[in-house]
């Protein structure tokens, strides 16, 4: 089986495979009146193996967050339904009551309720540092008219890297990769980068910082956050639930609301480019 890995649009491809959220229907459940929701134990939507997000050890940011959530929400554990982000990941957890919760779902996603953002990142720039790019913070940049790019195929990055002209010396890296069996793209790319294939890499945000910092290199990881045409780059990640889960949305925005440095602290540790609504970078 083939897996969709890049964050923002698996969800996203498995909307042809799911009813609409006003269609569902909720019994009587184990919470608030009318809600599913286990009020002894975080039950996680989640993908087994998909760093730096989650992944089966435990390892993953996600899951070092819904650790948290467990403990400020009164839960005495955290349990899993592991299924591939691939077309009905929705269906066959949430939606089939598995689970009460997908820790990262961009906003404004239909299939799922979101609670209030908890991180805002981008899309980035990764090269090597002193290496003749230093300073360049967008796909524009003339600089980078004769450099050799990797990107995921069929990302946004990609739409504007082909009204920059770039994609001549651009190597496509599959949008689809069964992880279980092969790394992440993101970290082939970063190794490409190393071993001098690449230039550069663009790369989503979370995945770069990510593998980046693994790499032990030098590295610039620059958000794009001054395109000036194109597709957008920035993207703000919430939590998801139930579209009936009315009280449990509620209480993890205010989960979210009090404990937001330390969700920041959690994921500038995994090295996630982390920038405000002002397309400001956040450090702590």
């Amino acid at each position: 089986m083939k897996r969709l890995r890049h964050p923002l649009t698996l969800l996203l491809l498995a909307a042809a495979a799911i009813a609409p959220a006003s269609a569902w229907s909720q019994g009587a459940g184990l919470g608030a009146a009318g809600e599913l929701v286990d009020p002894d134990v975080l039950r996680v939507c989640a993908d087994p193996s998909n760093m730096p997000f989650t992944d089966e050890s435990g390892e993953g940011f996600e899951n070092k967050l819904a650790e948290m959530v467990a403990a400020k929400t009164g839960r005495k554990s955290v349990s899993y339904t592991w299924f591939p982000m691939v077309t009905g990941f929705v269906r066959n957890t949430l939606r089939a009551n598995r689970c009460d919760v997908v820790m990262g779902y961009a906003q404004g996603d239909e299939l799922v309720q979101n609670t209030n953002a908890y991180y805002r990142s981008a899309y980035v720039l990764v090269y090597k540092k002193g290496a003749g790019l230093d300073g360049v913070e967008t796909i524009e940049d003339p600089r980078l008219q004769e450099k050799k790019f990797g990107v995921v195929g069929r990302t946004p990055p990609a739409t504007n890297m082909a009204k920059a002209g770039l994609m001549k010396n651009t190597k496509a890296y599959p949008l689809m990769v069964d992880t279980r069996f092969a790394p992440s793209m993101a970290e082939v790319m970063i190794q490409d980068l190393m071993e001098g294939v690449i230039d550069v890499a663009v790369l989503w945000g979370p995945m770069a910082g990510y593998y980046a910092r693994k790499s032990g290199a030098d590295l610039a990881v620059v958000p794009l956050v001054k395109e000036t045409t194109g597709s957008r780059m920035t993207y703000r990640i919430t939590m998801g639930v139930r579209p009936s889960d009315q009280e449990w949305k509620r209480t993890l925005n205010r989960v979210i609301k009090e404990n937001q440095g330390e969700i920041n602290k959690i994921l500038l540790d995994y090295g996630v480019p982390l920038i405000d609504e002002q397309d400001k970078p956040i450090t702590q």
